[in-house]
């Protein structure tokens, strides 16, 4: 077992959900409520992620955050280096490629609260801020808990974008889906078996909370018919 990238994963995995949660929260909110004729546009930029190849998107990302791009140059003049093969590079990949995970069950969920309650709530004369985590957020903590979980089990098994983003650099970019593909390359298949076995109860049991936890959720808050 490559305790190293595990570790390295589990540390890409929760950095990403908690700027993902910071990021997807407004877009979620602004795309469950405004009118915006031309929204299904964002909606689209958001859900690219889902049909890409994660190859093309990981060239796509390479070549964005690469020293050629005006980003690449301004970080590279900040910071000293570039974001390619490196752990935040990786950061900044995973949060592009796992967007839509958090971003979808976020609006559906905020735009499945019901308008009276939003709207009693200011005519109450409570703030959108006060309203927004009073009313719409408890409302919303299935789709909440269904984003970050997602999230983290997405991140958990990337490989293409990893790849082609941050390399396979031991204890910097090397993932754990990386290393189940040295171990498969160096025909050390036991050690493969070992981590992937690993790989699929997490992803049961992350699958099994989600699914309990949106039917029970749906017991105490039945759908409006």
């Amino acid at each position: 077992m490559d305790w190293e990238a595990l570790w390295l994963t589990l540390r890409l995995d929760v950095i990403v959900c908690a700027l993902l949660l910071v990021i997807g929260v407004p877009v979620a909110l602004w795309l469950a409520f405004t009118r915006w004729r031309w929204k299904f546009l964002v909606e689209a930029i958001v859900a690219l992620p889902l049909v890409l190849p994660p190859t093309v998107l990981g060239f796509y990302l390479l070549v964005a955050l690469g020293p050629g791009s005006p980003f690449g140059r301004v970080y590279n003049w900040a910071w000293g280096h570039g974001l390619p093969f490196t752990f935040a590079g990786l950061v900044v990949a995973s949060i592009i490629y796992s967007l839509p995970f958090m971003v979808q069950p976020l609006a559906s969920a905020f735009a499945a609260v019901d308008p009276k309650i939003i709207a009693a709530a200011e005519v109450l004369g409570a703030s959108r801020a006060r309203t927004f985590f009073r009313v719409i957020l408890p409302l919303s903590l299935s789709g909440l808990l269904t984003g970050l979980v997602l999230t983290f089990a997405h991140t958990l098994g990337e490989f293409g974008v990893v790849l082609m983003v941050g390399g396979n650099i031991p204890g910097v970019t090397r993932t754990v889906s990386v290393s189940i593909y040295d171990n498969v390359q160096a025909l050390d298949y036991v050690a493969a078996a070992r981590t992937s076995l690993l790989l699929l109860i997490a992803s049961f049991l992350i699958l099994a909370v989600v699914y309990g936890t949106n039917r029970r959720s749906s017991m105490i808050w039945p759908s409006r018919r």
